[in-house]
């Protein structure tokens, strides 16, 4: 093995994921698919804005495992600016 193939195994941590980061990445792809649907929804009534909340809900607790607080926010947002549309509609 050369010299270069060590030096970036040695770089990469081999590390298993807990059963709470599988389970939450599985439940974010869900979310995924709803926010990327969602788009053509939204002329259809309130589906649309429902299931934006409903994706932005289920991306959360990925993002929050990972620490990743600005897609935490960025999300929260989401949610809470799609209540609010359907609120106001």
């Amino acid at each position: 093995m050369s010299w270069h193939i060590k030096f970036l195994r040695r770089l990469v941590k081999e590390r298993k994921l807990s059963p709470a980061e599988r389970l939450s990445g599985r439940i974010a792809y869900m979310g995924s698919a709803f926010i990327m649907l969602s788009p053509y929804l939204l002329k259809h009534g309130d589906i649309g804005a429902i299931t934006y909340v409903i994706g932005g809900i289920l991306l959360v607790p990925q993002v929050w495992i990972a620490k990743q607080w600005n897609l935490v926010i960025i999300n929260v947002n989401l949610i809470i600016g799609y209540i609010i549309y359907m609120l106001n509609t």
